[in-house]
Order: structure tokens, then sequence, then C-alpha cells
């Protein structure tokens, strides 16, 4: 089987004070929305227009629906390494071996290396990141000299499975 899938991993974006800050927001906007634009009472002591009130709230929502919708899938395969950091990626991303030049599961700093999670460009030479959280990741280094450190939360999981898949293929008897 040519397209067997090794590993697959999908993260979603869970870190509980974030979404306590944007539940307070969404809160706290609502009831402003509703004071001044419903029930006509000023919401705070320099009122913002209907409008700006009403927007605030709105790109408050979307960013919420944003980090909810946001997730990183990664698929190892004899094939390479297939990843999509939706909805960023509408595609998946697919880096075949001989395209890699060195890989290597490790821990890493997320703020020190890439300034924290999410689609990241590192600093220093480090490449690009996509990690939703935590400490360990895929390090792959391509020919091209570029860099790219996928997230993971199964790292010796992972690392096995890229053993296996770049494991020569055996003589059909």
């Amino acid at each position: 089987m040519e397209n067997q899938v090794f590993f697959s991993e999908m993260q979603r974006f869970k870190k509980w004070w974030v979404w306590l800050i944007l539940l307070a927001l969404i809160a706290l906007y609502t009831y402003g929305v509703i004071s001044q634009v419903l029930v006509g009472r000023p919401f705070g002591q320099k009122p913002m227009t209907d409008a700006v009130l009403l927007l605030t709230l709105g790109l408050i929502l979307f960013f919420a629906v944003l980090i909810y919708n946001i997730r990183l899938d990664t698929e190892i395969t004899k094939e390479g390494v297939q990843v999509r950091f939706f909805p960023f990626h509408l595609r998946p991303r697919r880096y075949p071996w001989n395209s890699i030049r060195r890989w290597e599961v490790r821990k890493y700093n997320a703020i020190i290396e890439y300034g924290g999670w999410g689609f990241r460009l590192g600093i220093f030479g480090k490449g690009k990141a996509l990690s939703i959280s935590g400490d360990q990741g895929l390090q792959l280094e391509f020919n091209d000299d570029k860099k790219l450190l996928i997230g993971t939360r199964k790292p010796k999981e992972m690392e096995a499975a890229i053993l296996r898949a770049r494991q020569p293929k055996e003589p059909e008897a």
C-alpha cells in the first residue's frame, strides 16, 4: 500500500485563559450593545457610537470563531509529511521525503524561538513554525535550507511513525 498513513494527528486551540478573556469580552460588549443600542442608556463614561460598539462586538466574535476553527492536521506517510494549518492553509502542504535533508523530533520554546504559538516566522534563522500548544515538534530542514517546525502532542508516536515510513520498501516475493 503506497499511500499508507503511519501517523495522523489533529490539534485544536484549547488554551483556557484565551477562552476566558474572549468570553469576558463578549459578555462585556454584549451587555454594552444591549444597554446602549437597545435600551438607550450610554455604555461607559465616554461611550462609543452605536456603530463602533457593534463593530467592536463583531470583531471580537469574529476572532472567537477564528480561534475556535483553527486546527493543525499532520500526517506521516511513505511519501512524506503532510500538514494543514486550517483556516490559513485551505489545502494540505505536502513535503516529500526527497525534499527533506534532515528531520528531528525535538523540544522547543515557542515564545523564545518563534514568538508564541500559531503560524509563526522564527527569528535568527529558525524558519517557520506551525504550532497549537506544547513544546514538542517535528523540525524539518529542506534541501533549499528552509526550515519548518510542526508542533505535536505525540512526539514519540510521530518519531516511531517516521522511522517506519522511512524504512526501505521490502521486495515482493
